[in-house]
């Protein structure tokens, strides 16, 4: 399967519970199609006694799978807490964006998304 494939095929489930573990997002979203992976993303610092970052996400054997999950449990409850599901985004690279360990204005010079005309200005590029 493509990573284009892989990616339709995957849902982003968020506001889960620490409860929630995998074992229970696989049941919980079992009966919208044949599940391929489950993951719940670990806190970043070692010192968290979390067992997740409050999210994870649930990639389907089939895109429409991922969609009828979206439409059904969107804005439903799990473990007393509203969830929300969505369509799962391409993951961003280190180096892009906020959070991101370079310099805004590294980022820009590398991008040449911002020019600087003869007077001074800046002048965005489309």
């Amino acid at each position: 399967m493509t990573e284009t494939a892989r990616l339709k095929a995957t849902v982003y489930v968020g506001g889960l519970d620490n409860a929630v573990s995998s074992r229970t997002l696989a049941d919980a979203f079992m009966p919208f199609g044949e599940i391929v992976d489950v993951s719940l993303p670990k806190p970043e610092l070692p010192s968290s006694t979390d067992p997740h970052r409050g999210f994870g996400y649930v990639e389907f054997e089939l895109p429409r799978d991922a969609k009828e999950a979206i439409d059904n449990m969107d804005q439903s409850e799990l473990y007393g807490r509203v969830i929300k599901v969505a369509p799962a985004k391409p993951q961003k690279e280190s180096n892009e964006g906020l959070g991101s360990k370079t310099a805004i204005w590294e980022q820009v010079r590398a991008t040449g998304s911002l020019l600087r005309s003869e007077t001074g200005v800046f002048q965005g590029r489309c």
